[in-house]
């Protein structure tokens, strides 16, 4: 039996599969590109005097709803008193 008569025995669309990985691949290279320009960004950002790792708690924080911000801030407010560092 062919390659492609087990392929049709087993109800694989080699096509649209092939598909899904070529898409999935290009997508895995418009990524790796998109982490590479954010890397840049927080280089440039550095070289300007801001600090990259509160800049990701912050990028963090504005993604959270209002409520959900607020409640990890009091935490985090909360816990640092507990251990006095206030």
């Amino acid at each position: 039996m062919s390659e492609n008569q087990e392929t049709q025995k087993v109800g694989i669309d080699t096509l649209k599969l092939t598909s899904f990985f070529e898409r999935i691949e290009r997508l895995e290279t418009e990524k790796k590109e998109l982490a590479d320009d954010i890397r840049e960004v927080y280089a440039e950002a550095k070289s300007a005097g801001y600090d990259a790792k509160v800049m990701r708690q912050i990028l963090r924080l504005r993604k959270m709803n209002p409520a959900d911000r607020a409640e990890v801030e009091f935490l985090m407010d909360s816990y640092k008193n507990a251990l006095g560092m206030d």
